[in-house]
């Protein structure tokens, strides 16, 4: 028994030691990352991607295609890439002879909208370029989160049909409560088969541990100016009082909540879709929540024939120490929306 403590508490000194080091490496490496930070912020990347998809193409080609029948592509190719750099070259003098550009941005969003800060200056950089001419198309992923950061997620898009500049929104997967806020803002909203929409309804839960700390005698103690300054919370007495006031703010949410998908999807029945329910693409293009059925990929594929399609990218550079716990906490936040996801969809593929 006594080796069992001694080694125990080895073990503990040990991972004790092992701690300390971690935490002073990483507050090391954390500022130097923020000095740099500090030059700065982030790293604009644009990707053209017609050039990507021609890339695609000619690697297929190559190997699908005999020698003589390549080669005579290629000389095709050229052909009519020198065709269109005369073309363009006539045209340079006079800047509204250009092509049209579509913009591409992603948002890929989880309860805190933590993509919000790479979407903004996503957005900031196209407007510095796009014209009425042009577009902009959000491939939005987001199963909804925390409503002031969805709600100004949603108002970075406005900015863009704020400047006349056309804005599509593609869903692939899912675009629900937050992420539907998002999408409604749309001038086009395009939706995969299969892709879930909807849930426009307000949630708010936490659990209460009030007669566990009585039983055990705990007090908890809280002192509070202002008669609503806290109505629920996680270790006091539930009050009916408090009760009422928190389901008259969330049906106030609701309403408003209502009242922007209305004023941003007029074609909409706000009385039937806004019940909290969930619907595939197919589903809610029958309901008028989405304009067309389709995947980003046939979206971006058909533009890159008649428009230059650019894919726009801000990663912001974040310290080795918040990065750590970013990727904990992100992990630990797809894990908790993909159990939401389950419980919230029965139906199984």
């Amino acid at each position: 028994m006594e080796y069992l403590i001694d080694y125990l508490m080895f073990l503990a000194r040990a991972v004790t030691i092992v701690v300390a080091v971690f935490a002073v490496v990483t507050l090391i490496v954390a500022a130097g990352q923020r000095s740099k930070r500090s030059m700065q912020r982030g790293t604009l990347s644009v990707v053209h991607l017609n050039k990507e998809i021609e890339s695609l193409k000619e690697s297929l080609q190559r190997t699908v295609l005999d020698k003589t029948a390549f080669k005579k592509l290629l000389k095709q190719h050229k052909k009519q890439e020198k065709a269109e750099a005369r073309q363009h070259k006539q045209n340079s003098s006079a800047e509204e002879s250009r092509r049209r550009r579509v913009y591409v941005l992603s948002f890929d969003g989880d309860m805190e909208a933590s993509g919000l800060d790479s979407l903004r200056e996503e957005i900031t950089a196209v407007l510095t370029m796009a014209e009425p001419q042009d577009e902009v198309m959000l491939r939005l992923e987001s199963p909804g989160g925390m409503v002031h950061a969805y709600g100004l997620a949603a108002s970075q898009l406005l900015r863009i049909k704020q400047k006349d500049i056309p804005l599509s929104v593609c869903v692939d997967k899912v675009a629900a409560s937050g992420g539907y806020m998002m999408a409604c803002v749309a001038d086009r909203v395009m939706a995969a088969p299969f892709a879930i929409l909807g849930s426009i309804g307000v949630l708010v839960q936490m659990p209460n541990v009030h007669r566990l700390l009585k039983k055990n005698d705990v007090d908890f103690e809280m002192i509070t100016a202002g008669e609503y300054k806290r109505t629920l919370t996680p270790f006091t007495e539930v009050t009916e009082k408090g009760r009422d006031k928190v389901r008259q703010d969330v049906e106030d949410m609701h309403g408003l909540f209502k009242d922007w998908v209305k004023k941003y999807r007029p074609v909409v029945d706000i009385d039937e879709i806004a019940t909290g329910e969930t619907w595939v693409g197919l589903q809610a293009q029958d309901r008028n929540m989405v304009d067309m059925i389709g995947t980003s990929d046939d979206y971006i594929v058909q533009a890159c024939d008649q428009a230059d399609v650019y894919e726009v990218t801000y990663e912001i550079r974040i310290p080795l120490g918040e990065k750590i716990g970013a990727s904990l906490h992100h992990a630990m936040d797809k894990t908790l929306l993909r159990w939401w996801q389950r419980a919230r969809t029965p139906e199984q593929f």
